[in-house]
């Protein structure tokens, strides 16, 4: 009487005029009602006190509150790259040899097909995509091999990145990359999606107008009052950037996250935010090997976020040389195995005013005049 039961993908469980199956569950999960829990088919009382009940969602915001509030929360972050390719060769590899009849000396990936096949055939925390791109090659080679004819041999296929192309044509994703240059009114930002994390970049231009806030990238509501807040935040800073009240007036500032058609929503995109805005009123560009995550106050202050090791693999893999962090994130960056910081800069921010001095890059003026003075000395 002691089962493990297994709830895989809570998340998407529905909840309609057909009913509600999650507040159904509640009493099964509650160690405080589950001892004489009542089954209304059969009408008798069993006690589930004993039972090991194991959920599983991609997502928590979906799950009821209640429902979440009787299971404790164990967050799983996804595969890094450099597990992916272990894993791929301790196990995808091999199981799918077998799987099409192929021996070692038929198929044979390099590290850099490899590091393609996760970089631009899949997108995902797991690896079952991975596992069908590999299948998908195998497959390939397996044709050739029964069409061989018998008795001949065949030298072993080794897939580095060119094959990958050739047996699985042009790339299927494509990671965010730096800008070519720095921009002004353009900041880069680190988001969380469900397959790990992405860079974002925040795009900002004023334009004549009277004083509207136009959002666009089809944002979700608590990126759009974070948005609200920055805007908040930096007009009581434009005095500090010689612009007087009126220019807010006269101005509209529109706020957009390319790629419109992904859903965007969260609050840790506010200090980048902040940071475009900034950027357009003092006419300064924003370094572009800067990236950034943080909540945003009124006040300034930048508040903790979550999906920080995901966006650090983003950071890392994008080329940024500098990560801004909200400074109460600091626990979760010791948690972050020291292999995944290498190469980064790490800086720990409590407020908007250590922000900007090291997002913001000099003005293209000063940095004229800099460089003249340099050629006269």
């Amino acid at each position: 009487s002691n089962p493990v039961f297994m709830l895989d993908e809570i998340d998407k469980l529905g909840s309609d005029y057909r009913g509600d199956p999650s507040s159904a569950l509640l009493e099964v999960l509650d160690p405080e009602q589950n001892s004489t829990f009542r089954d209304h088919y059969l009408g008798l009382e069993y006690d589930l006190s004993k039972v090991l009940f194991i959920a599983t969602a991609n997502l928590l915001e979906p799950i009821q509150p209640a429902f979440r509030d009787r299971m404790e929360v164990l967050r799983l972050s996804g595969y890094t790259t450099e597990d992916k390719v272990v894993i791929a060769r301790s196990h995808l590899i091999p199981k799918q040899l077998a799987e099409n009849g192929l021996a070692e000396h038929h198929l044979q990936f390099a590290d850099s097909g490899l590091l393609a096949l996760i970089r631009s055939y899949t997108k995902e925390a797991g690896l079952r995509n991975l596992e069908r791109e590999i299948a998908a090659v195998a497959r390939k080679v397996a044709v050739g091999v029964a069409r061989a004819p018998e008795g001949s041999t065949l030298p072993t296929v080794e897939v580095d990145e060119a094959q990958v192309t050739a047996f699985l044509g042009p790339a299927k994703h494509f990671s965010e990359e730096l800008l070519v240059r720095d921009r002004i009114g353009v900041a880069t930002g680190l988001a969380w999606t469900e397959a790990g994390g992405d860079l974002m970049f925040i795009e900002v231009l004023a334009v004549p107008g009277s004083g509207k806030l136009l959002l666009t990238g089809q944002l979700g509501d608590v990126m759009k009052e974070s948005a609200q807040a920055a805007l908040t935040f930096a007009r009581s800073r434009a005095g500090e950037y010689g612009h007087a009240p009126e220019f807010f007036a006269k101005n509209d500032l529109h706020v957009h996250v390319p790629a419109g058609s992904i859903p965007k929503d969260g609050p840790s995109a506010g200090i980048t935010i902040a940071t475009a805005i900034l950027s357009v009123l003092s006419g300064r560009p924003v370094s572009r090997r800067v990236a950034m995550t943080g909540e945003l106050t009124l006040r300034g202050d930048v508040l903790p976020i979550g999906g920080l090791k995901e966006k650090v693999l983003a950071a890392r893999g994008a080329g940024i040389a500098r990560v801004l962090l909200p400074r109460l994130n600091e626990r979760d960056l010791l948690e972050i195995p020291e292999a995944l910081k290498a190469g980064l800069e790490f800086q720990l921010v409590e407020h908007m005013d250590g922000v900007l001095p090291l997002a913001l890059a000099a003005p293209p003026a000063a940095a004229k005049k800099t460089r003249a003075r340099a050629r006269v000395t």
